[in-house]
Parts: structure tokens; C-alpha cells; sequence
């Protein structure tokens, strides 16, 4: 995972124009989350039918069949300038994550949502506190977070079209902490699943279109490494969220916890939004009366 995941990510930009990278995240998104709602349930099926050992077997066969095919892919060589190979090749990543602000917004925004308000450990908790400690609801929390994000994977097109996918990805991510707040007052648990629902549309409108503005402002040159910056985030942010809310709730209560996660994680979208104007939520400083744009600009930031 560690060396697939940001080798992946250096391929959509390449296979695909500019304006298809969002499409092309969104089918991508759309993979993703059908195998995981399909994989346990036709493993089960097979765990049945063959047992431990046939399953492993299977496992074994079908990523055999996986490196076959990735050994007879075409060489992809980065455009422009190779980037260094070693402690070189990482410092010029984070170097350029440093100079490049609407990447480095792109980022913590990230960081903002998953971090100050992960909900996933809250659960059990929640379904205690509010909703009489039923297993088939608890048992519903992560299925709605799922649910949301597929529909807004398969009508992506209504925002992966739009000319400000830096705007997008601030309102999907403030939109994860609304919603996220809204479930920790929710007063019965058909409405909570509901605001689940809406957070995982939110997450998967945010992710989508933070990884369009990621790719759209990395040079072919450093892709790799700042997929692999992406990637740390995307793995630490929701496990360092997790332990900040289990500590929240340790002192307070579970909606106590996610309620002022939500609202601290809509707080800092808004300041990060504010502080990186390519975002679109704000615009750029003038100088000397003209706009900071050059004349041909579309706006896509």
C-alpha cells in the first residue's frame, strides 16, 4: 500500500485531459468504494463455499493475475525534469509543498476534517448514549457514511464540472463537519443515519475535489512525492481523529465530542479556506490595481 498508493496516483493526470481529472477521480473513488462494500460480502460467500484455505489460494491466484498485468503496462517516464532519486527527491517534495499554497491548503484541510472530527470510535459510544445501545444501529453508522459517498460518486458530474474545485473541496469538507454535528444532536436514529448520509456525500465531494486541485497544481516531476504526502495524511489524519475524540468523550460524552469536532473542523476549513485564496473562497490580493491572475486565467483554483 505504502508504494502502490502513490505510485497510482501519478497515473489519472497523465491518462486523462484536464478537464476529465475530477471524472476520472470520481470513477476511481467509485471502484474503491464498490470494493468495499462487495468484498465482504462475496468473501463470506466464498469463505462458504471453500473454506479458509480455497479463499487464501484465490487470493494468492488473483494477485498473481494483478502483478501480470502491471508488468505489461508501458513505461511512464515523468514529464519534463526526472525528479532525484532519494533523501534529494523528498526534500524537493516537501519543498514544494512548502511554496505551493493551494496544494498545501489542499492538505490541511484534509488534516482539519479527519483529525478534529472523526467520528468512528464515537459510535459505540453514541449508540449508547442516544439511541439505547441497539447493534442493528450501530451496525447502520458506517453503511450510511457508505451509502452517501456512493451516490455522490456516481452523480459526481454535477461537481467535478464546476470551474472552482478548490471551493468545492472547502464546502465538502465543512459540509463532513455540519453534517457530523448535526448526528450528535440528532433526537432519534432514522435522522442521524440521515446526517451520515450527508457526510458521506460531503467526504466524498471533498476527497474528489481536493484530489483535482492536488493534481492540477503538481508538476509531473514531484507527483509521486506529494501522492505520497497525500497518502500520510489521508492514513494518519482519521487515526490521530479518532484518539482526539476518544479523549474528548472521555471527559465530556460522545456527542459532546463530536459535536465540538464538528464545529472546530468547520472553523478551520473557513480559516484555511481564508488563508489560501486559490481555494476561490476569498479573492486573490491586488497589486498595483490589477488582479494577481494573468489575463488568460480560467479560475480553476
Amino acid at each position: 500500500m505504502a508504494g502502490s498508493g502513490p505510485a497510482g496516483g501519478t497515473f489519472i493526470p497523465r491518462l486523462l485531459p484536464p478537464g476529465q481529472l475530477g471524472a476520472g477521480l470520481a470513477l476511481n473513488r467509485i471502484s474503491f468504494q464498490g470494493a468495499m462494500m462487495l468484498g465482504p460480502a462475496v468473501g463470506g460467500v466464498l469463505l462458504g463455499l471453500l473454506g479458509p484455505g480455497g479463499c487464501y489460494t484465490l487470493d494468492a491466484i488473483t494477485f498473481l493475475l494483478a502483478f501480470y498485468g502491471a508488468f505489461g503496462l508501458p513505461p511512464m517516464r515523468p514529464a519534463g525534469d526526472a525528479s532525484r532519486a532519494g533523501v534529494k527527491g523528498v526534500t524537493d517534495g516537501l519543498s514544494f509543498l512548502l511554496r505551493t499554497p493551494v496544494v498545501r491548503g489542499a492538505l490541511l484541510t484534509d488534516l482539519a476534517a479527519t483529525v478534529l472530527s472523526m467520528p468512528i470510535s464515537l459510535f459505540p459510544l453514541i449508540n449508547a448514549e442516544r439511541f439505547g445501545d441497539n447493534p442493528r444501529t450501530l451496525g447502520l453508522f458506517l453503511t450510511s457514511i457508505a451509502v452517501g459517498g456512493v451516490l455522490a460518486s456516481v452523480f459526481s458530474g454535477t461537481y467535478t464540472r464546476l470551474p472552482r474545485p478548490g471551493l468545492v473541496m472547502i464546502i465538502g469538507a465543512a459540509g463532513w463537519g455540519i453534517s457530523l454535528a448535526l448526528f450528535g444532536i440528532a433526537p432519534n436514529p432514522w435522522l442521524g443515519l440521515g446526517f451520515l448520509v450527508l457526510a458521506g456525500v460531503a467526504d466524498t465531494v471533498s476527497v474528489i475535489a481536493r484530489g483535482t486541485v492536488v493534481q492540477l497544481h503538481t508538476p509531473d516531476a514531484v507527483r509521486g512525492r506529494v501522492s505520497a504526502a497525500e497518502q500520510i495524511v489521508g492514513m494518519a489524519g482519521p487515526d490521530l481523529g479518532n484518539l482526539r475524540a476518544g479523549l474528548v468523550a472521555s471527559v465530556t460524552s460522545g456527542p459532546a465530542a463530536l459535536v465540538s469536532g464538528g464545529v472546530l473542523c468547520v472553523l478551520a476549513v473557513v480559516a484555511i479556506a481564508w488563508r489560501t485564496p486559490a481555494t476561490g473562497l476569498r479573492k486573490r490580493p491586488r497589486r498595483g490595481g490589477r488582479s494577481r491572475r494573468g489575463p488568460g486565467s480560467t479560475g480553476t483554483g
